[in-house]
């Protein structure tokens, strides 16, 4: 690799966001639930790692809050367990344990009436089946409730209104029951146990018709709540059906055969017809068409390909028709690598989700207690009616779910996520969605980033006695063993005039600097201005040809042996116009931004007063970059935008590492923190706006979430609060939550 005091074009190396993170039922088996499968994809089977086996697995009965606590208190009780993390959005629970204690954790999580589900050898899950929906008993239990109501209105017989009310609550609430006891006897205070305490005291005390109707009020609303939960999980599941199902394959003997595109073996050859979406990521190797990129990147134009282009999976193609070589199998295109990403990262709590998780396992009890409180006290101490104050406190423990609380960050989140990657913007967790809003400052690479990244040779001068075609081809000879866009610029005209290459021997790159190595058994240099200083190579005259050429905004590299320099390369690269664009609106939205290149200081400063950045350093050794993102740090929240292997330490350094064009390439995806699908500067004020919204968005869920509570626990305590009143305050409450979370999904 050569480096330039720039960087390198080797994708970037960052660490990865922290991973933390939270019901499929009949209908009968609602609370809190989804009905509809999720095409699921793949779990890696168990590891071992440092602190034992870890193990993922699904539970479609696991969506909500409810589920998480009943299943984290019984699993925290087992010495063999070590740890555990939930993905409530895709009922995913990935648990540390002891080496052969899987069995007796499973059993433990059955016990709860739960059925995990292990991948099979191949890493799938088996397809989920879709439970029938039974909707006669929910039918029969609402008119019971309603004849019940009408038969106590109209002061006819009470035990009709009781037979009738006991109706209603067995065709719609044994479910509730069943959860309720389970939860109960694991010592778990869920909506499931609230409710069945709540609904039994109600007939105790001859609310035969408010018991019924709370019942079934409750099972209908939280049908409605699992479909709008069950829309925020197809938003991330809509992606696996971008790509088709079966690919048009070339056979052995020259015809051609549709097949399943899983089935496509690495190298085959597929064609695509005009309004194809292209099955599997390739590279053309017969005719041209233009290709729709947008479910991938979000660009708005299609994008032309020709023979020897890259096309993915997922995408469109528009008039032509092409036949393209597989370079990769279905499970690893960049489509399938984008849906796992986004599914781990719904896994990465961020900070206000974990805040209302801590907070939803103090407020449960409390509010449990206040109602026991509430039941007991008035009666004892001031002799209020027992009838009346039990009342209230049944009301008070249907309130007291904090399911609207928790649900409402993890469907934000996941709504953000899943816009962002509409607009080709991969956030690699909930922490760097929420934390965008706040960055003070950008720090950029130069080359491909702010550039094109495709800079041509501009000017090439000997400075020596020597043939220029034997300068033209030692540095070609080292410039291409190196993907540097500088090296390549210089390797491709070196080509153009003395075709082949000398063998290089004992090459080594010098990370910042250039290259060297051993031609001719004498050892040269392919470098920059750092380096012939930092060699001693640099006179009077030769510096100022190269300030003379900086001063246009030009990068020069010089080739020396051990006595002196051979001759100059001069490269110029050209600004995009998207990177205008970009820095505008950043500083709209009041972001600061900085340049930073290993490239010489008169060529950062004409390239940074061009686009309109703050500030611009140059000649910056990597270790320079990382130096400086730490020192813009105490300013605030940093990003850090790159695409080579120079710029890991600072994109490491940075709070929210931004990796360019990371179509198609595996590190960028799997390791930075935001990767821009394709090398567009103006997804990043995008991500940032998004960030905006859902911090907006997941202030006002917290607000709506404890402002009904609170409104309705005033006017239970002041004796206007009624039960069926308290299960609007419960599940509308999540209702609202909910809704208000999805129109992210419009962003």
């Amino acid at each position: 690799m050569t480096a330039y005091c720039d960087h390198d074009h080797q994708e970037k190396s960052v660490r990865d966001g922290d991973h933390d993170s939270s019901h499929s039922h009949d209908q009968g088996d609602a609370s809190c639930c989804s009905l509809a499968p999720i095409d699921f994809g793949s779990l890696a089977t168990s590891e071992v790692v440092a602190d034992g086996v870890r193990t993922s697995m699904r539970i479609m009965q696991m969506d909500c809050p409810t589920e998480e606590a009943l299943i984290r208190k019984k699993l925290e009780g087992m010495a063999a367990v070590k740890s555990m993390e939930f993905n409530l959005m895709q009922r995913v629970l990935t648990v540390v344990h002891a080496p052969n204690a899987l069995e007796p954790i499973m059993a433990a999580i059955r016990s709860l009436g739960f059925l995990p589900e292990l991948p099979d050898a191949g890493d799938q899950l088996a397809a989920a089946e879709k439970p029938k929906e039974r909707w006669w008993p929910l039918a029969l239990a609402g008119v019971a409730a309603i004849a019940s109501e009408a038969v106590h209105w109209m002061g006819l017989s009470t035990w009709l209104a009781a037979a009738l009310g006991i109706l209603a609550v067995a065709s719609s609430g044994l479910p509730v029951y069943k959860k309720g006891w389970v939860a109960i006897r694991n010592g778990n205070l869920n909506i499931n146990a609230l409710m069945s305490v709540a609904v039994t005291g109600a007939m105790v005390l001859g609310q035969w018709p408010e018991a019924a109707m709370v019942m079934v009020l409750f099972t209908i609303a939280e049908l409605i709540e699992a479909k709008s939960l069950d829309r925020a999980r197809n938003a991330i599941a809509g992606l696996m059906k971008l790509a088709p199902e079966t690919a048009t394959v070339q056979q052995a003997d020259g015809t051609w055969l549709e097949v399943e595109a899983k089935a496509v073996a690495v190298g085959s050859l597929v064609r695509v017809r005009p309004g194809e979406r292209i099955a599997l990521d390739g590279v053309i190797v017969r005719g041209a068409s233009s290709v729709n990129q947008a479910p991938i990147t979000g660009e708005s134009l299609p994008v032309d390909k020709a023979e020897d282009d890259a096309v993915f999976a997922g995408t469109i193609n528009e008039s032509g028709s092409f036949e393209y070589r597989v370079t990769v199998a279905a499970s690893n295109t960049t489509l399938a690598r984008i849906i796992h990403a986004v599914e781990e990262a719904q896994g990465a709590k961020a900070p206000t989700q974990r805040f209302v998780d801590r907070f939803a396992r103090v407020y449960t009890p409390i509010m449990f207690a206040i109602a026991v409180a509430v039941a007991v006290l008035p009666p004892l101490l001031m002799g209020g009616g027992w009838h009346d104050w039990i009342y209230k406190a049944l009301v008070l423990l249907v309130i007291a779910c904090p399911c609207a609380l928790v649900i409402s960050t993890p469907v934000t989140v996941v709504s953000g996520l899943a816009a962002a990657a509409r607009h080709g913007i991969l956030i690699k967790g909930g922490v760097y969605l929420e934390e965008g809003r706040k960055l003070s400052w950008l720090a950029l690479d130069k080359t491909g980033t702010i550039t094109h990244g495709k800079p041509q040779q501009t000017d090439f001068e000997l400075q020596a006695d020597m043939d220029a075609d034997r300068c033209r081809r030692l540095a070609a000879s080292l410039a291409d063993r190196s993907d540097h866009p500088v090296s390549q610029a210089i390797a491709r005209a070196a080509d153009d005039d003395v075709g082949t290459h000398d063998p290089v021997d004992a090459f080594e790159a010098l990370a910042g600097r250039g290259v060297r190595g051993v031609i001719g058994g004498k050892m040269h240099w392919l470098g920059n201005h750092c380096l012939v200083h930092e060699l001693g190579r640099c006179s009077p005259a030769l510096e100022a040809r190269l300030d003379q050429l900086e001063r246009q905004g030009k990068t020069v590299v010089l080739l020396f042996d051990e006595q002196q320099v051979l001759a100059l390369f001069a490269v110029a690269d050209t600004v995009k116009d998207s990177s205008r664009a970009a820095i505008t609106d950043l500083h709209r939205l009041g972001v600061k931004t900085a340049m930073l290149t290993g490239d010489n200081p008169h060529t950062a400063e004409a390239i940074a007063q061009e686009v309109g950045i703050d500030q611009a350093r140059g000649n910056l050794l990597p270790e320079d970059k990382f130096k400086a993102v730490e020192s813009f740090s105490a300013e605030g929240t940093v990003g850090m935008v790159g695409d080579g292997i120079n710029d890991a330490p600072a994109l490491a350094s940075a709070h929210i590492g931004f990796a360019m064009g990371a179509m198609g390439t595996d590190t960028a995806i799997e390791t930075a923190d935001v990767a821009l699908m394709d090398d567009d500067l103006r997804k990043i004020p995008t991500f940032i706006r998004l960030s905006q919204a859902t911090r907006s968005v997941l202030v006002q869920n917290i607000t709506l979430a404890l402002g009904i509570k609170a409104v309705f626990l005033v006017l239970t305590l002041v004796g206007l609060g009624t039960m069926w009143m308290a299960v609007f305050a419960d599940v509308g409450a999540s209702l609202l939550v909910v809704g208000n979370g999805l129109r992210l999904l419009s962003k």
